[in-house]
């Protein structure tokens, strides 16, 4: 039997150094940040109660009361006033309630506590979210946008205030999911999260005009997220609005205070 011998540079030989590789070790961050993108995607999509949130009860508001006369929209068609506000409430549900509840019962299966053993930080491991998020909620604005023009929707505004009011409304509601999911338990985050996406559809102009609710309860009303994001894409899409600065100084305190906290206050286990 002939035994062969390999040198330090041979690549085909036991003692080569080829016969390791490719040699083990963590892939390239973004790669890896991007198959956990992936990832957290397919299984934002093919959760029964995400679609619920995302996709379907969207969808059926905007088409319910744009074609039903229910609620007093003020003058124009009602889809002109309905569907900035249900984008906005696609975003809510996408950035906070989905991200909420998803994260909140990672944190308690510990799957977050063995993802921050992993190769990937945790700071990219946030990134991979919220690009889930951000893939989404461009699935669920363009539905949502298809239908309104089916239902005779005729927007018109400055196309990148739309994009800004829509980057901050997600960081804002980010950050507040991300906070809820990683200081309370997974059963209350999940209550806490339903109960707050029903709340705000009642009360943050979505549906129901600010103007019908008592003046005092107006200006507290008006600074929540979800009024902001949904009148100042009002303002744009509607009423033609080059920027609305005011609905987007509101967002972006928000999203400074929300992300800020997160940061200091999410425990991964």
């Amino acid at each position: 039997m002939t035994t062969t011998t390999g040198t330090p540079g041979d690549t085909g030989t036991p003692g080569g150094t080829g016969a390791y590789a490719p040699r083990p070790g963590a892939a390239p961050l973004g790669r890896m940040i991007a198959a956990q993108a992936v990832f957290e995607t397919k299984m934002l999509l093919r959760n029964g109660e995400q679609l619920l949130l995302t996709v379907v009860i969207p969808t059926l508001l905007l088409v319910l009361f744009s074609s039903v006369d229910i609620v007093d929209t003020g003058a124009g068609e009602a889809v002109d006033f309905l569907a900035p506000g249900i984008l906005a409430l696609a975003v809510m549900s996408t950035a906070f309630t989905g991200q909420a509840i998803a994260t909140g019962f990672e944190r308690r299966y510990g799957v977050l506590k063995r993802l921050a053993a992993s190769p990937l930080p945790r700071w990219a491991l946030m990134t991979a979210k919220t690009a889930s998020v951000l893939v989404t909620e461009v699935l669920q604005i363009v539905l949502l946008t298809v239908i309104a023009f089916a239902l005779g929707w005729s927007p018109h505004g400055n196309p990148a205030a739309v994009l800004l009011l829509l980057v901050l409304g997600t960081a804002a509601f980010s950050g507040l999911g991300l906070l809820m999911a990683g200081t309370l338990k997974a059963e209350a985050t999940l209550a806490a999260a339903n109960l707050v996406f029903l709340l705000l559809l009642v009360g943050g102009g979505v549906i129901v005009p600010l103007e019908k609710f008592p003046d005092a309860a107006q200006d507290v009303l008006g600074l929540l997220p979800i009024s902001a994001l949904s009148d100042g894409l009002r303002d744009v899409l509607q009423h033609g609005a080059a920027m609305p600065w005011a609905d987007l100084g509101i967002l972006a305190g928000w999203a400074v205070v929300g992300l800020a906290a997160a940061g200091k206050f999410f425990r991964w286990e």
